[in-house]
């Protein structure tokens, strides 16, 4: 964006602490959503996680160079410590679903079987599929800016999206929510 620019150019050239705080509260929601997602419902480490992410960004600012948006270099700083902290635990990137439906439960409100149903699905997907469907549903992330954020070439991208699009649909046409 625009202001992201100038946020940015105000933090690099003059250390402005404010311009970085206007750019968390834009992003900070968005992010704790996109970690809430891929870690299957934790609050928590969505929490740990997003905060890891903006410590990492104010002390490697210097070295972001406008090659592409502030948003792109976010959600790859994101996306390298969410898979950080998988290899970090040695745990699988895939997450229980018995422990999944425990998470959401809090978390769902009135729709809390579909939000149940909606996480169980997206861990029928590969991490990878599972990250781009996140980000280009739920992040409305260009097919173009989500092979920045995963350095990934555009058409590995798009096969993931088409993969995790075909096995979500199968999913929800064979539960009740195709009727």
């Amino acid at each position: 964006m625009k202001n992201d620019s100038l946020l940015v150019s105000r933090i690099l050239l003059l250390g402005d602490r404010n311009a970085f705080n206007q750019l968390v509260k834009e992003y900070q929601s968005p992010l704790r959503r996109f970690f809430f997602n891929l870690t299957g419902g934790d609050e928590e480490l969505s929490k740990d996680l997003a905060q890891d992410t903006f410590v990492k960004v104010w002390l490697n600012m210097a070295s972001f160079r406008s090659v592409s948006t502030f948003s792109t270099w976010l959600y790859r700083i994101a996306y390298n410590t969410f898979y950080d902290y998988i290899r970090n635990r040695k745990l699988s990137a895939e997450v229980d679903v018995g422990t999944l439906g425990n998470n959401l439960c809090a978390e769902a409100g009135k729709d809390k079987d579909f939000g149940i149903d909606f996480a169980r699905a997206l861990l029928l997907l590969r991490a990878e599929e599972r990250t781009v469907v996140l980000l280009f549903y739920m992040e409305d992330k260009t097919v173009e800016t989500i092979a920045g954020i995963m350095a990934m070439p555009v058409g590995t991208v798009k096969s993931h999206l088409s993969r995790g699009k075909k096995k979500l649909t199968e999913y929800f046409k064979s539960t009740e929510y195709d009727k």
